[in-house]
């Protein structure tokens, strides 16, 4: 259903928040002529004369059903009906302002109450906008655009007396000034003017009042004061009321602030603390905190509007910050009814009546900023059917039974949508910006606000250019900040409630460049923490965030905090920031020697660094390595960033080692990217790590181009070890693009650089060269070569070198003719792989184990362990073994009776496969599509066959091996 909107500018709302756009004056003049005649018929010639005032074309009647067709596509539901009166637009009251207005106006005039009357007519006027259909002029419709003005300021008027008469005058005098102004000559204005001025003590600007209207009425009409002007004033002479005043009702209180129209977002928050307030026992408490910019206020607020029906006798909002309790009470008293003279001395003795006024009520109060635990208890209520909500920036843990919501940034839709709503559509434009400067914002509501205002006050403001200045932590907080908004301003209302030990401990805490802190940096950086953390703790400016998965209690400094703490000076140094680097450096090493490691890259030459923490703590922390990396991971990415670039290269091969390890080439692809501007070598290692991720990916081509540029950098630059182990990466990658003869080289290559690195680069060369003998068809040579590098590993007593080993052994055992052998070597792999965590190598080991099990007759064996592989491959992001899997699986559907199915899987792994430049994979997945389009009686069977010759290698062993294995699985099973 559409909502219309003539009182302002006119206004179409589809769905709710989202505006209907007219296109052509012509459109818009129709519609508001209908509108403000809506539920009356039009005749034709007045639509013409609105649409046409300098005389309408030939075509006016074709070209206004024309402008009526155009309207009812805009406008989902618009019902205009067409009779012999004319045009008819039917809306319901709630469907247009003015409809809306005038029912207000009328259940206004139908009250006795002057306080519920002038409800109904301040409802009325808030309907309005501004000037009738502002920005659209229609010479036809003057007359009745001026009517509704007069009908306008006649409602004002009738809202005034009845103000006046419940003894509201105080708010009304700078109303009644600026509307005098507007309309000098309207004599009911001044007399209301005038009766305002007289109760408030200005019987002096009251008589003035009275001179000016007379002055001017004599001047321009040439007439006296009407008779209630001249009243008014003979009565303000005689220094007597004009308007007798009723008693002022107490009840319904309402305080609240309006609420906020472009409130985004914590439905859940708001559902939650409305199911609390409005269970309707007992006197309820809901404690609202969050760090300071969450937005405590502004949702306090929209959840005391969302209960109001629940409170009928009112609703009272109480700012505590900054205010005495007993001034508060006062206050509160006098809200309520209590006479000045009667409201007493003592504070526990206003707390009884401030409780005896609520007895029985059903009141609503929000105690917004508390700070004293004992201040809200001096201000609950003592019967049953009221409720409190409070906000605070303190825990405010010592207040028993109350609910608590603590309240983090807002989720990343909503602040996308917030500040949309702020900047307008640019946002959605400029969608990368956006994002960025959301991040700069912590997701943070005020943040959010004094970013989204900024844009909307400069239209001409990129959001790029703002989101640079974000991203400069040096200025960030200077560029958060608009006319009376700062974000500096809200957290540092809190740093100041602090004590001096919390307040030395916050600035520490700051300066500590970590994502989260560990509970054991805290110990280091604060001295004698507990009070101190407990307190940053309660005033929400330090985050307990629960136990890490090493067992070690986690702190957490929001990032618009942090760079407050960091902009504090602090008058004594501090040893322990140094400490805790050097700690975490030292962990990270440490942690990293304890894993697998699994990238084929060297590590760095270094000296193990010097560990500051007890040897009692540290096992503690690295009983599971694979913890203490997921836990610090954040950190580890962060201080990459703060380091010299050796350092950073040295931190992120230990970071390296379990990213690599758990397949998140994500995370180690953005880590090394950070390093590439540092001077060769180092720029060329992390070069070098970045072209493995593109290998791991499936990039082939450009792969194997980088590779070679890394070569001769490093080469050089005298780097053997390192160029080593490039090239057996580029040997490994020359066979994925099926280039054997050289990928053999290649490895040969690699293996007389291997003079440092010991027998896990040997171990990779090996597996380079057995795969690039068996794509020329050397089996034996292979075999050879995978039965040397096997008791190499099962010397070296490495598990994860033998499982690997063990993985060549079984494929170039399967390829002699040892089915046997080969199925219990890879069985082995599989058992050793999975037992080290391994998961690519396990995966790759799966996949080999899949294809042994097909090519033997094992089919059921075969599809399990290419789910398993796929599983692991989907997950570490290793496309080629995922497509790899995919393609023996829908091989398997062949044999099942399904190869309709499998032919789109099939030319989609296809497309990839081309792609990436492997020959063999293209080659076998045009056999498996082959036999798919034999099974189904697809012609296209004869171009798949010639296709799968033309790009398989016939002296390719490893090829045919997975041929027989393919064709196996495409038999009906």
């Amino acid at each position: 259903m559409a909502h219309f909107g003539v009182l302002g500018p006119l206004a179409v709302e589809g769905p709710p928040g989202h505006w209907v756009a007219l296109r052509g004056e012509r459109q818009r003049t129709l519609l508001a002529v209908l509108l403000l005649n809506a539920g009356r018929p039009v005749p034709v010639d007045v639509l013409v004369e609105a649409l046409w005032p300098d005389g309408p074309p030939k075509s006016a009647t074709s070209n206004l059903h024309t402008y009526l067709s155009r309207l009812r596509e805009r406008i989902d539901g618009l019902r205009v009906e067409h009779g012999p009166p004319g045009y008819r637009l039917h809306v319901e009251p709630e469907e247009l302002d003015l409809l809306a207005f005038r029912s207000a106006v009328a259940d206004g005039r139908r009250t006795a109450d002057p306080v519920a009357a002038a409800g109904h007519y301040r409802r009325a006027l808030a309907l309005w906008r501004g000037p009738v259909l502002a920005g659209l002029h229609v010479p036809r419709l003057d007359a009745d655009v001026a009517r509704l003005e007069s009908e306008r300021l006649a409602v004002f008027e009738d809202c005034v007396d009845a103000e006046l008469t419940a003894g509201r005058h105080g708010e009304l005098t700078g109303e009644l000034q600026a509307m005098i102004t507007e309309h000098p000559l309207r004599e009911r204005l001044a007399a209301q003017l005038m009766i305002a001025l007289h109760r408030a003590g200005q019987q002096g600007s009251a008589l003035e009042v009275y001179r000016r209207l007379r002055t001017t009425l004599i001047e321009e009409l040439g007439v006296e004061p009407g008779a209630e002007a001249r009243r008014v004033h003979a009565a303000v002479l005689r220094g007597e009321d004009p308007v007798p005043r009723l008693p002022p009702s107490v009840w319904p209180v309402c305080q609240l602030p309006p609420d906020i129209g472009d409130f985004t977002g914590r439905d859940a928050e708001l559902a939650e603390l409305t199911g609390v307030l409005g269970a309707g026992t007992g006197v309820p408490v809901a404690v609202l905190t969050g760090e300071p910019g969450a937005g405590k206020s502004t949702l306090a607020v929209r959840a005391a509007h969302r209960l109001r029906a629940r409170f009928p006798d009112g609703q009272l909002y109480v700012p505590l910050a900054g205010r005495e309790i007993g001034e508060v009470l006062a206050d509160l008293l006098r809200a309520l009814g209590v006479p000045g003279p009667a409201v007493p001395d003592d504070v526990r003795a206003r707390a009884a009546v401030f409780r005896g006024r609520l007895t029985d009520r059903r009141v609503l109060v929000v105690l917004d900023d508390a700070v004293d635990p004992e201040h809200v208890r001096t201000l609950l209520p003592g019967t049953p059917g009221c409720a409190v909500l409070v906000t605070s920036r303190r825990r405010l843990s010592g207040l028993a039974g109350a609910h608590r919501l603590a309240l983090g940034p807002l989720s990343g839709a909503d602040a996308t949508e917030l500040l949309n709503r702020l900047a307008g559509a640019r946002v959605a434009r400029e969608g990368a910006d956006a994002e960025r400067i959301i991040t700069a914002c912590a997701r943070l509501p005020l943040a959010l606000r004094i970013a989204g205002s900024r844009l909307a006050i400069r239209p001409h403001l990129r959001l790029g250019e703002l989101a640079d200045r974000l991203e400069d932590e040096v200025r960030r907080l200077d560029e958060l900040t608009v006319s009376d908004l700062a974000v500096r301003s809200s957290i540092a209302l809190s740093y100041e409630g602090l004590r001096p030990p919390a307040r030395r401990a916050f600035r520490l805490l700051g300066r500590c460049r970590l994502a989260d802190l560990p509970a054991w940096a805290v110990t280091t950086l604060v001295d004698d923490p507990d009070e101190a953390v407990e307190e940053l703790v309660e005033a929400s400016l330090l985050e307990a965030r629960g136990a890490d998965g090493t067992g070690e209690g986690r702190y957490r400094m929001h990032d618009l905090v942090r760079l407050y703490a960091a902009e504090l000076d602090d008058p004594v140094p501090s040893e322990g920031l140094r400490t805790v680097l050097a700690a975490t450096l030292a962990l990270a090493d440490a942690a990293a020697a304890r894993l697998p490691r699994t990238v084929p890259m060297p590590s760095p030459a270094h000296e193990p660094p010097a560990q500051p923490l007890p040897q009692a703590l540290v096992e503690r922390l690295l009983a599971r390595p694979d913890d203490w990396f997921a836990a610090e991971r954040a950190n580890l990415v962060l201080l990459i960033g703060t380091l010299a670039p050796r350092d950073a290269l040295l931190l992120l091969d230990r970071l390296g080692v379990y990213l690599y390890l758990h397949g998140q080439y994500a995370d180690m692809r953005a880590a090394y990217e950070s390093v590439l501007a540092a001077d060769p070598p180092l720029a060329t290692v992390a070069e070098a790590t970045l072209t493995l991720l593109r290998h791991a990916r499936g990039e082939y081509e450009e792969a194997a181009v980088r590779y070679r540029a890394c070569a001769k950098e490093l080469e050089a630059h005298g780097d053997r070890r390192t160029h080593a182990w490039v090239s057996a990466n580029l040997a490994h990658c020359l066979i994925g693009l099926g280039r054997a003869e050289e990928a053999l080289q290649t490895a040969a290559h690699a293996r007389e650089l291997f003079t440092e690195d010991g027998s896990a680069g040997l171990g990779w060369v090996r597996a380079a060269e057995s795969a690039a003998l068996l794509r020329l068809g050397r089996i034996a040579d292979a075999h050879e070569v995978d039965r040397k590098a096997l008791a190499a590993a099962r010397a070296s007593g490495d598990t994860r070198m033998t499982g690997e080993a063990l993985h060549g052994y079984a494929w170039s055992s399967l390829l002699t003719g040892d089915d046997q052998g080969a199925a219990a070597a890879i069985a082995e792999s599989v058992k050793l792989l999975r037992e080290a965590g391994v998961r690519s190598a396990l995966a790759k080991s799966l996949r080999t184990a899949g294809a042994i099990s097909a090519a033997t007759g094992a089919r059921a064996e075969a599809t399990a362990a290419f789910e398993e592989a796929r599983e692991l491959a989907r997950e570490l992001d290793e496309r080629p073994r995922e497509l790899s899997c995919t393609r023996a699986l829908a091989a398997s559907w062949i044999g099942e009776g399904r190869a309709a199915q499998a032919i789109p899987v099939l030319r989609a792994c296809l497309d990839e496969f081309r792609e990436m430049g492997g020959r063999a994979a293209t080659g076998l997945t045009w056999l498996v599509l082959h036999r798919a389009y034999l099974a189904t009686g697809d012609p296209a069977e004869v171009e798949a066959a010639a296709e799968a010759e033309r790009w398989l290698d016939p002296r390719d062993a490893s090829a045919a091996a997975l041929r027989r294995a393919l064709v196996a699985l495409t038999e009906p099973s």
